[in-house]
């Protein structure tokens, strides 16, 4: 009987240091499931400043199994995620960072789930050692996606997650210049079962998800969830056009001193805030008409088969 091919993307960036202990804890969980599946693990190395190509090298010489995308450059971390799930193999697909913050335990469950009929199965992060600011924050940003969102968006979902092939099809399908996986797995539907884990410690270095990052990829997640901010111009001026007529008149006949500046201070700030919504959307429209690759593989950096993934990801002669 044919094993089914479980491939395991680990996105990567200056990990040398987690790396060999994430992979003495996958071992651990991946090697009892060998009877049943083949593994495929593949670490998507977003041009590594560090020795992480010369780690994962080594685990390469040491397990035909383990390959190495590396990009040209840093494309950031969704542009990495979805390298691997473009070039995967597998019958499913599992992603997992290798910092430890998720368990690699977790892949047993996944598995299971999946062949009792779930498309995906992902982890809901429980609890997060963050500061209350942040937490807020977090919050903060999945109740304006959850209602602004034009579609399903699969809430509280990190990128940690299987994924069965037919979805990951549909995922990379799309042409988004800013891949953002909770809001494509929403969009495509299919079965989808939630598993709650407390997500633990950072075991080496220090995260490269700052502030100023997470503000990025929250605002880049709205516009591609939404096109709410766009909208509410036109349903913010069917209560603006009626409050100016007003204040014209009360202006035009003297009964308020104060009408006319309120009119050009709303009319203003109408103005100002609607322009930036525009310019936002436009850059981004503008962005994904040129139609640049999201990612680019170096090959000659790389280890996995290039005949597998075809000519149309070549990018280097």
């Amino acid at each position: 009987m044919t094993k089914k091919l479980i491939s395991v993307i680990c996105p990567v960036y200056n990990e040398e240091k987690s790396i060999p202990i994430f992979y003495d804890r996958l071992m651990t969980v991946i090697t009892p499931l060998e009877e049943t599946y083949e593994f495929e693990l593949i670490f998507t190395n977003n041009c590594s400043q560090d020795g992480t190509r010369d780690v994962v090298l080594k685990l390469h010489e040491q397990e035909e199994n383990v390959h190495l995308i590396t990009l040209s450059r840093n494309f950031g971390y969704q542009a990495s995620v979805l390298c691997g799930l473009t070039l995967a193999q597998g019958a499913a697909t599992i992603v997992i960072d290798v910092d430890c913050e998720d368990p690699p335990e977790m892949i047993a469950d996944f598995l299971r789930c999946w062949e009792d009929g779930y498309d995906v199965v992902y982890g809901i992060r429980n609890k997060r050692m963050e500061s209350p600011v942040v937490q807020f924050m977090r919050t903060l940003f999945y109740w304006l996606l959850q209602k602004l969102a034009d579609n399903e968006t699969v809430m509280h979902m990190a990128e940690f997650a299987l994924i069965d092939r037919r979805v990951r099809q549909e995922i990379i399908s799309n042409k988004s210049t800013f891949p953002f996986l909770r809001t494509e797995i929403g969009y495509a539907g299919f079965k989808r079962l939630g598993l709650p884990y407390l997500r633990q410690q950072r075991l080496q270095g220090k995260s490269h998800y700052n502030f100023l990052g997470m503000t990025v990829f929250a605002i880049g997640g709205i516009l591609s969830s939404s096109t709410y901010l766009l909208r509410a111009a036109a349903y913010s001026a069917i209560i603006l056009l009626p409050l100016n007529f007003v204040l014209l008149i009360l202006e035009m006949g003297d009964i308020w001193g104060r009408a006319f500046e309120m009119l050009v201070s709303l009319d203003l700030m109408y103005i100002i805030f609607f322009l930036a919504v525009l310019s936002v959307y436009t850059a981004r429209i503008y962005k994904n008409g040129v139609q640049r690759p999201t990612f680019i593989v170096d090959w000659k950096l790389s280890t996995y088969a290039r005949a597998a993934v075809g000519p149309s990801f070549s990018s280097n002669p």
